[in-house]
């Protein structure tokens, strides 16, 4: 159940949406206080159910078909299990479309026309719905039917481009970021338009279509070094782990452990050459610019901070930087995140009472937007079992009789 503290109580969402990007989004909905009713294929569910590398493991020999993928971007969802493909199936999902706010999917284009379920058939049902599809390419376009999946777009949006080791170094070459990021933040882009739609929606009365694409998100988060492109008309180069502003900024090895520097403006610079003992550093022609130290001579310069960070420890430089202001952070593996103390004082590990899970609980991780002071985000239902919700949303909901029930069970409708 919402709260009356929920930013979105009140607001109905079907997600018939798969795997990780418009799911995001939906949960982000979700996490706001939304009521998100997810439409899963009988038998078979979310393709991202079968994703990634873990499970929830289930009490009793039960499986929970909850991967990784899955359990990371389905919480605060009741799922349903509905064959769109069979006119009863399409009769449930225009049920709950009557009443709906938002409704999000990531078909083929054109797909849901075939079942009317596409958003002029669906307008007519309701004309204050908005209906938003997530797809690779865009609904228009000579690329809108094919397929998508994040790396593609890393590789075509100019994410690797910019990433990784730089050009004449051991291992040059481009990299894929290890997360889905552009899966992760199309689906943030989702649900900003939906809010947005929302809110157009609440001063005139009229739901609208959006069109989201994976290829428009992956070139947008490019950002700031697409932008330098598009000014100077040249290629910034990839800096491995230096950083896009000032410098130096990169990894440094101490002598049990990694240290992130970025000592980004001229003053940094200044206070870590006095830190090193090498203040002619500072007034040396190979590193006397912002730019110089970001670039031209960025190699170099670490290599000789380096050569003086790899004899001190991580807590003794950390605090060295800290005493004279030169901000830095230690680099943790991903076992070490969750025992950093900012991490546990933000709460962001966020356990999460799992019914069907053996632990009784399962681990997520904390919404973001967890911290605003009048309606944060909340995490109320862990990520359902497949068809976990059928008899509360159909029976409960749109008053569906047993008999009903059974003879849509039989059919293979739910």
């Amino acid at each position: 159940m919402t709260t009356d503290n929920s930013a979105l109580s009140g607001i109905r969402v079907i997600d018939m949406s798969r795997v990780f990007a418009a799911p995001v989004g939906a949960q982000i909905l979700g996490d706001l206080g939304a009521d998100v009713i997810k439409i899963e294929r009988p038998g078979v569910g979310d393709d991202g159910r079968g994703y990634g590398t873990a499970w929830v493991k289930g009490k009793d020999g039960i499986e929970t078909r909850q991967s990784s993928f899955f359990t990371v971007s389905n919480r605060n969802k009741r799922s349903i299990t509905v064959n769109h493909s069979k006119p009863e199936g399409q009769e449930i999902i225009r049920a709950l479309v009557k009443d709906a706010d938002v409704l999000i999917e990531n078909y083929k284009v054109g797909d849901l026309a075939r079942f009317g379920l596409d958003y002029e058939s669906l307008k007519a049902i309701n004309p204050r719905l908005i209906y938003c599809s997530v797809t690779g390419y865009g609904q228009t376009g000579p690329m809108a039917a094919k397929p998508g999946y994040d790396g593609l777009f890393q590789a075509t949006g100019g994410m690797m481009a910019v990433t990784g080791i730089a050009d004449g170094q051991p291992g040059a070459g481009p990299l894929k970021a290890g997360p889905s990021l552009v899966d992760f933040i199309t689906g943030h882009n989702t649900a900003l338009s939906i809010l947005a739609a929302l809110q157009y929606r609440s001063r005139t009365g009229e739901g609208q279509f959006i069109d989201i694409a994976l290829l428009d998100t992956s070139v947008a988060m490019v950002s700031h070094i697409m932008q330098d492109y598009l000014i100077s008309g040249m290629a910034p180069p990839r800096l491995g782990n230096g950083g896009n502003g000032g410098g130096p900024a990169d990894l440094l090895q101490c002598s049990d452990g990694i240290v992130y520097l970025t000592a980004g403006t001229d003053e940094h610079y200044r206070r870590l050459t006095v830190l090193m003992g090498q203040p002619e550093l500072n007034d040396d022609p190979r590193f006397d610019s912002n730019f110089k130290r970001a670039r031209e001579g960025r190699a170099e310069l670490i290599n000789i901070i380096n050569a003086w960070s790899s004899m001190i420890s991580v807590t003794d430089l950390l605090d060295m930087f800290e005493e004279v202001g030169i901000p830095a952070a230690k680099y943790n593996t991903l076992p070490e995140v969750w025992e950093d103390d900012q991490v546990k004082h933000r709460n962001l590990r966020a356990t999460t009472p799992h019914a069907f899970a053996e632990a009784g609980s399962v681990d997520l991780i904390a919404s973001p937007l967890a911290q605003m002071s009048a309606s944060p985000a909340t995490i109320r239902r862990a990520p359902p079992m497949l068809g976990e919700h059928n008899v509360e949303v159909l029976q409960d909901l749109l008053g569906y009789s047993d008999e009903r029930m059974a003879a849509l069970k039989d059919l293979k409708i739910i």
